[in-house]
């Protein structure tokens, strides 16, 4: 009789583990290596991502979106690029939702465009601009589950029908939810892939990426990322096998956090508007609550006063850092227009409503009232 399938808790833990453990270890030691002795049967090599670290980590990443099969990379725009790079040829087209991440939004608008690929940008919610925008040599559809730094839910269901009707393979990013809030392959997209150095990780000490989803897709991915080199090294990888195993923990922590923050700035008459599909007046609410588990620890505000206001907030603030980057045990807190999105021209932001004084924050464990607290003070500084 086959084993029933595990939830997702006990997969985080157990699944792609070695067996039977390496001299006893109930934790997978790290392997140090560049180069492996060879069997006859396979050549094992560090820049390959065919190192037992590489391998445990590829065979829980599936497991924990349900795909056929998984490669880690050495950052989350390495998996990105090496996904776009390896189902894309010179001349090919792909469809990009319009409010991206903003080294996203630069590898497409200018590094693909140098190798002659061609794009246009969607909305998320309008179907009429996919079929618009549609061309022959259309390849790929390219999403965010909920977009940085916006807060925006697009119409995932019909975005993964529509690339399924019209031959496409369909990508997301898949950070801001992660695997514990949304499982992207389960709802008919045909690759997720992560900023593994977020929230998969969990503790702002180290840079990795990932893709997942069939066995196919991700051999053609996995052959490009040995040409292109981007591979994850050993520690790192160490690093991200354990962090993975209290993501669910993580997470569901940040779910509760994030939400109570956001209903309390809500609250505060120096704020101006709240970013978080929590909210049951977010545009995108009743869509989030059908796809998501949870609504993520991400959210962004605007404050009355703008650039000047935000800034004067910032530098009140005593607990969340103010750093780029997100999904760490520790809050962080920061301007797109100077971190995430720094490379988007003012022209670009302002089209993609990215305000020059909006604040994005990623809560961390804190206790979410000492966060109140803080962010209550510092509004009072404005």
């Amino acid at each position: 009789m086959p084993d029933k399938p595990h939830r997702l808790e006990t997969d985080l833990i157990h699944a792609g583990e070695l067996r039977p453990r390496i001299e006893g270890a109930v934790t997978l030691p790290i392997f140090q290596t560049s180069t492996y002795e060879a069997d006859g049967v396979s050549d094992r090599y560090l820049r390959l991502s065919n190192t037992p670290n590489h391998q445990a980590l590829h065979q829980k990443l599936a497991a924990l979106e349900g795909g056929e099969a998984a490669l880690v990379t050495a950052s989350g725009m390495a998996a990105i690029a090496t996904t776009l790079l390896a189902c894309l040829d010179a001349g090919d087209h792909l469809l990009a939702q319009d409010c991206l991440y903003g080294g996203t939004h630069g590898l497409i608008t200018r590094d693909m465009v140098r190798l002659g690929l061609n794009f246009d940008f969607i909305q998320g919610d309008d179907p009429d601009s996919w079929r618009r925008c549609l061309k022959p040599n259309t390849r790929i559809l390219y999403v965010e589950s909920i977009t940085n730094p916006l807060m925006q839910v697009a119409d995932l269901e019909a975005l993964a029908r529509f690339a399924r009707e019209h031959g496409l393979i369909s990508v997301i990013d898949n950070t801001f939810p992660t695997p514990v809030n949304f499982r992207p392959l389960k709802w008919g997209f045909d690759l997720s892939v992560h900023s593994g150095t977020k929230y998969l990780n969990g503790h702002s000490d180290i840079v990795a990426g990932a893709v997942i989803g069939s066995h196919g897709h991700i051999r053609k991915i996995h052959h490009t990322a040995n040409h292109l080199g981007g591979s994850l090294d050993p520690h790192a990888a160490f690093l991200l096998h354990r962090g993975i195993k209290t993501l669910a923990l993580r997470v569901e922590a940040q779910n509760r956090g994030a939400l109570e923050l956001a209903e309390f700035l809500q609250t505060r008459p120096g704020v101006a508007k709240v970013n978080y599909p929590g909210l049951k007046d977010h545009p995108d609410h009743q869509r989030a609550s059908r796809l998501f588990k949870g609504f993520g620890g991400m959210l962004s505000f605007e404050l009355h006063g703008g650039t000047e206001a935000a800034e004067r907030f910032l530098k009140a603030l005593r607990l969340p850092v103010n750093a780029p980057s997100l999904g760490g045990v520790e809050s962080l807190i920061t301007r797109p227009a100077t971190s995430s999105h720094a490379e988007l021209s003012r022209e670009e932001r302002r089209r993609a409503g990215i305000s020059e004084g909006l604040i994005r924050l990623s809560v961390g464990l804190e206790a979410p009232l000492d966060l109140i607290r803080d962010l209550d003070s510092a509004l009072e500084a404005v």
